[in-house]
């Protein structure tokens, strides 16, 4: 990591943020967690985008405190994970995430306590199968608290490592950030070649966030990706296709997917998508990006099963299972159908057996001279919705789409999911139940 730097710290009269932009559940965590004289700062992408003028997905924060210190503060949170502890606190549906600061593990350290480093000799990492010196590229184990300045330094790029302090509602960079933000310009902090080596995924991450936001890549960057784009194939197979869906459901997927096949990022992970990157490809995604937005948040309805299909689809791949033989020291030998997968990458039998039924319900959609008791026993399908968007998305018949909304609106329907291509409904405000009192007998 580099040496620990000033930072530069923008005061809140030359800077856009405001806390009226923020979520008031994050303030509510931010302030919490100040009030107990820890240090808390709004991290990452939702700096990002609020300096951009753009409504942050999520609202994450950074803190000093351990992850079982924010659990005291706040009775509705929980901790997940293995390898690093993050706190989510609830609110109804809304999860504010709370990470630790952390840092980066140098060679020669291992973790003796929950995020505490403590100096080892160099031993196999039991976890990845991978020995320090002969692996010294992949990052092995990044779980050990640090401070603000580190936790910058141990983030991708340097739009992605600012600060807002909500104590001074400054804007804090220690990486450069800012400058980068002004040229609109995605660069890595370090050695681009390090650190695409050290997570591969970061190649598909740099062109992702260039595409949405609209802007260039450094050079030095580029020239990262071409050297290394075959290591992809190296990362988790699950973990890139959650890409796949964070960038199909950004908004911004055909151009995303444009750029990742001219730079060969699809070859190594999903050979049908780099072979079929063709008009059939780029209309379908350029269909999707123009339903999602129409949504200033990404909608529940835009499922799993919708987003593959909108991949699968114009590639003419296959839905139905694939039958194998097994391996002959197997002592069944019988046939059993192989898990559907795009490449390199496997899918849900569940996601893809949805996709056929939403497909195969597009032909009695379409069939508007059913009788309307017909017509209104489709609606109570669980698939119908699902369905309905697909058509609405890759339909091309918006009368269609209509057709069915009123359909909807004359059965008055008490879903709260919204209607494909409709807003979401503003949440309601919970409220809490009251406790009844307990009766006690008056004293005799």
């Amino acid at each position: 990591m580099p040496g620990v730097a000033e930072p530069r710290i923008v005061p809140r009269a030359e800077h856009p943020i405001s806390r009226r932009d923020i979520d008031p559940y994050a303030l509510k965590v931010l302030y919490r967690l100040r009030q107990y004289d820890h240090v808390a700062y709004l991290v990452g992408g939702s700096v990002r985008d609020l300096l951009l003028g753009r409504r942050p997905k999520d609202f994450d924060i950074g803190t000093s405190a351990h992850p079982y210190q924010v659990k005291k503060l706040f009775r509705n949170c929980w901790i997940i994970g293995r390898r690093f502890r993050l706190a989510h606190v609830r609110f109804g549906p809304k999860i504010i995430e709370v990470a630790t600061f952390r840092r980066q593990v140098e060679p020669g350290e291992e973790i003796v306590a929950e995020g505490v480093p403590a100096p080892r000799h160099a031993e196999p990492d039991r976890r990845s199968g991978a020995h320090p010196e002969t692996d010294p590229h992949l990052i092995h184990r990044d779980n050990t608290f640090g401070t603000p300045e580190e936790d910058a330094f141990r983030r991708d790029f340097t739009i992605n490592a600012l600060f807002y302090d909500i104590a001074t509602f400054s804007v804090i960079d220690y990486v450069g950030g800012l400058d980068d933000l002004h040229a609109r310009i995605v660069r890595s902090i370090g050695d681009p070649e390090v650190r695409v080596r050290e997570d591969p995924v970061r190649m598909m991450r740099a062109v992702a966030l260039a595409a949405r936001l609209d802007f260039t890549i450094d050079p030095l960057v580029l020239a990262a990706i071409r050297r290394h784009r075959h290591e992809l194939a190296r990362s988790s197979a699950p973990r890139l296709l959650e890409e796949y869906y964070k960038i199909l459901r950004a908004g911004a997927a055909d151009k995303t997917f444009r750029a990742l096949a001219t730079l060969g990022l699809l070859e190594p992970i999903s050979k049908e998508l780099h072979e079929g990157a063709a008009d059939p490809l780029w209309r379908s995604l350029a269909a999707l990006d123009g339903y999602r937005r129409r949504f200033e948040s990404t909608p529940d309805i835009l499922t799993n099963p919708i987003l593959l299909g909108t991949l699968l689809v114009p590639l003419g791949v296959s839905l139905n299972p694939v039958r194998h033989m097994l391996p002959i020291q197997d002592a069944t030998e019988r046939r059993r159908p192989q898990g559907p997968r795009l490449g390199e990458l496997p899918l849900a039998r569940r996601d893809i057996e949805r996709l056929r039924q939403i497909l195969g319900l597009q032909r009695r959609l379409r069939d508007l001279t059913a009788s309307p008791r017909a017509q209104r026993a489709m609606t109570h399908r669980s698939i119908f919705r699902d369905a309905l968007t697909w058509m609405d998305i890759h339909g091309g018949s918006p009368e269609v789409v209509e057709h069915w909304k009123g359909v909807l609106v004359g059965e008055g329907d008490a879903d709260t999911t919204p209607l494909p291509g409709e807003a979401e409904p503003a949440p309601q405000r919970r409220r809490r139940r009251r406790r009844r009192r307990r009766f006690r007998p008056a004293p005799q």
